[in-house]
This record gives C-alpha cells, sequence and structure tokens, in this order.
C-alpha cells in the first residue's frame, strides 16, 4: 500500500515532506532499541516518542514513516532532522490502538 493512501485513509497529519513510498507492514514500540532490532525495511512505526533520536532510528531501519500517536506535538528540531535525512514523520489524534485498529481495517498488519 502507498503512504499517502494511507494519509489519506486514515486522516493522517504530515509534518515533513511527504515522499512516495511502499508500505510492507506496522511495528509498534516506543522502545528504540526494540525498533533497531526488531522493525523492518518498509514498516510504519507507531510510537509516541518525539524525540530527535526517532530520525536516526527510522534511518537504520529505513522504515516507510513514522507515525506519532496520541496527537504528540513533535519538536521543530526533529521535524527539520526529518526532513533532512527523508525521515517522513505523520501525526496522528488517536491512541496507538487505535491508529493500529484503523491500520488493520484497511489492510496492513504488524509483520
Amino acid at each position: 500500500m502507498k503512504l499517502q493512501e494511507i494519509v489519506k485513509k486514515l486522516d493522517l497529519q504530515v509534518l515533513t515532506k511527504l515522499e512516495e513510498k511502499d508500505v510492507q507492514g506496522v511495528f509498534i514500540s516506543d522502545l528504540l532499541s526494540d525498533v533497531m532490532t526488531s522493525a523492518s525495511a518498509g514498516d510504519l512505526w507507531l510510537t509516541v516518542q518525539t524525540h530527535h533520536n526517532i530520525i536516526a532510528v527510522a534511518n537504520l531501519v529505513n522504515v516507510a514513516a513514522v507515525v506519532v500517536t496520541h496527537g504528540k506535538k513533535v519538536p521543530e528540531e526533529t521535524i527539520a532532522l526529518g526532513n533532512r535525512y527523508h525521515v517522513v514523520i505523520l501525526s496522528s489524534a488517536g491512541s496507538i490502538f487505535d491508529t493500529a485498529a484503523k491500520l488493520n481495517a484497511v489492510g496492513l498488519k504488524s509483520q
């Protein structure tokens, strides 16, 4: 499924430049070390983390996008780094559970 399609279907807010990417699955974790060892390239990463270190981890794993849930405010520094390193950051007003349920409903599952 294309990232832009998911953004529209889930009404996600785009915080960085939106790049066209294929989304392979969903990974949910707030532990950066967990993402580094267990997420797959092409996953949507759902988290409440907003610290700029999410950019390094997302880039390392090559996730399709980081989805910050619970309507958390993402610092400008993190957004700027996302744009610099081509890491798409999206925002969901819903909880991680609600966002994951919506992704499941449109056909995306955790890997």
